[in-house]
């Protein structure tokens, strides 16, 4: 290691108090984090691309370390999804300093990265105080039944008023209007229910039929309308 002459002209002092780095919360421990070996956790993190077309949601679970599973999940941009698709396959298995710096294929996504990091390394994990932490495969329980994350999509306008598309439940099929024209209920498919339905051997509109629902005062709708064609 090269010193300035300044540096080496000068006496030495020694270091006063030094405690070392702060303790932070790791599944149900307070760890002295030194090294990237030491950080583990369940957590997500949000990210957003430069001109604010898509967003990503990514949830990863590392333990002493390294990244064991990695959930990738985004809205609003076509090619998003399938850097989302490398993304699954390139982080599982890197430290979590390898995976702040390499390529994630998508802006939205590394910036995602970056904010899951600062969380994680500072102890702002979902699993901070879990003994052990959250087994791996939490990150497919986050998504529910049918394994299909939660979307919500809405749409309105000043001339016509409010359509809902999509909710946590499903694919909105119809919304209930009361005889003031206002919203009172909606009907849905939940699309991860019927595929299972469909993979298990029932006939498709069968399939369909179960896995519809509402919610809502929907028998008291005056009418009932398709958000997309009406």
């Amino acid at each position: 290691m090269v010193y300035t002459q300044k540096i080496e002209s000068e006496c030495c002092v020694a270091q006063g108090v030094h405690h070392g780095a702060a303790p932070i919360p790791e599944e149900g421990q307070w760890i002295q984090a030194k090294e990237i070996k030491d950080i583990k956790g369940y957590t997500h993190g949000i990210g957003w691309c430069a001109p604010q077309q898509g967003c990503c949601k990514l949830s990863l679970n590392v333990k002493d370390g390294v990244i064991q599973e990695a959930l990738v999940e985004t809205v609003g941009c076509s090619g998003m999804t399938h850097s989302a698709a490398m993304a699954s396959e390139i982080l599982p298995g890197l430290t979590i300093l390898e995976a702040l710096n390499t390529d994630l294929v998508c802006d939205a996504i590394n910036v995602a990265m970056r904010e899951l990091f600062l969380q994680i390394v500072y102890g702002r994990s979902q699993s901070a105080f879990s003994d052990d932490g959250l087994a791996v495969g939490a990150g497919f329980e986050d998504l529910g039944k049918g394994d299909r994350s939660m979307v919500g999509t809405m749409y309105g306008t000043l001339k016509k008023g409010p359509r809902y598309l999509e909710m946590t439940e499903g694919y909105v099929t119809g919304i209930a209007l009361d005889e003031n024209d206002e919203i009172i209920g909606y009907k849905y498919v939940n699309f991860g229910k019927m595929m299972d339905f469909i993979k298990d051997g029932m006939d498709a509109n069968e399939a369909l039929k179960e896995a519809s629902g509402q919610y809502g005062r929907v028998d008291d709708a005056v009418r009932i309308i398709d958000p997309r064609r009406e």
